[in-house]
């Protein structure tokens, strides 16, 4: 029996589809799954790309900090000349911001936005929390040294001190930074990320840029009162401290994810919703009234991770480039 050489060509045609539907889904890549962030291109080594130097890792001893050690990391771009002041970005838990297989990579970002000029050519300062006593721990790693919940986590102004009167002259000696506290950013996750904010929120006339992931603005600097000692608030005071206090010229970015911690100290994810919200009623309140004077410049991205740095790894190159939008490149 002589088969159509319709049904032939029709049999040809089913069989070349379905091989090539085969071979895209294979091509493409899969959908992400919730709460996977992979980075982009702009946080991993491109071609043609001029490599900046990451120098380091530095000890230092500190003594606004007394009787702590810890280490930094500088990153350089290619693009620094002495003649022209650098701008700063600041970035706490610098073991894990400059490690080149981690989920932040910021040295790696900062090469590739500088070379588009999307960013100004800027110095990055990694900075370890500080470890008790005189010698910083090989062994340490990626774990946190032991002070830092002290420094990080506290609402006072030692931490802006040691950085704005110590770390930063430091640096200076060997660089050309700014002074221009719009060229000067400052970011960190977790505990690292409310300490960031507390430097600008202590020292704006240092520091206006801020880069927080995963915020820990909840309880974990809460002291009762205690033996005739006051106590201490955490950082779930910050809501209400930016509600009552007139408005600091400062640029944050919020990133946080819905699984986020909740534990005796808060939950996170709430409580960086609450930060959101006490700074746009800060701008809504002082519009209201025609007050004058700055507004906070806020932005922010909500997602589904957990405690992780992954999201806001995966997204950093798009906060820095927000940060710098105005600033001249």
């Amino acid at each position: 029996m002589r088969i159509p050489f319709t049904f032939v060509l029709l049999l040809g045609l089913l069989l070349t589809l379905a091989e090539n539907s085969r071979l895209l889904a294979q091509a493409s890549p899969a959908p992400r799954a919730p709460a996977e962030y992979p980075l982009g291109p702009d946080s991993l080594p491109q071609p043609g790309v001029p490599k900046g130097k990451l120098e380091g890792p530095f000890l230092f001893k500190s003594e606004i900090l007394a009787n702590t050690i810890r280490k930094y990391w500088l990153y350089v771009p290619s693009q620094y000349t002495p003649d022209k002041p650098a701008c700063v970005l600041v970035f706490q838990d610098g073991q894990r911001a400059t490690r080149v297989d981690g989920a932040l990579r910021v040295p790696q970002v900062m090469e590739n936005l500088i070379h588009k000029r999307e960013m100004p050519v800027t110095i990055g300062l990694f900075i370890t929390p500080g470890q008790r006593g005189d010698e910083y721990p090989e062994d340490l790693g990626m774990r946190n040294p032991n002070n830092r919940a002290a420094e990080y986590d506290s609402l006072s102004d030692r931490y802006a001190r040691f950085l704005v009167e110590e770390m930063l002259p430091e640096v200076g000696t060997k660089y050309n930074l700014t002074t221009d506290p719009d060229g000067r950013a400052i970011g960190g996750t977790s505990s690292g990320a409310i300490c960031a904010f507390t430097v600008a929120w202590q020292r704006p006339e240092a520091f206006r840029k801020v880069i927080s992931l995963i915020g820990s603005y909840t309880s974990i600097g809460y002291r009762p009162e205690r033996d005739g000692q006051p106590m201490i608030p955490g950082g779930d005071l910050y809501p209400t401290l930016i509600r009552k206090n007139p408005i600091k010229p400062i640029r944050i970015f919020l990133q946080d994810g819905s699984n986020d911690l909740d534990n005796e100290h808060g939950n996170w994810f709430l409580a960086n919703q609450q930060m959101l919200a006490a700074l746009q009623w800060a701008n809504a309140n002082a519009d209201r009234r025609n007050l004058p004077g700055p507004r906070y410049q806020v932005n922010q991205v909500w997602g589904e991770g957990a405690h992780s740095d992954n999201h806001g790894g995966a997204i950093l190159p798009d906060i820095l480039r927000w940060l710098w939008q105005d600033y001249p490149k």
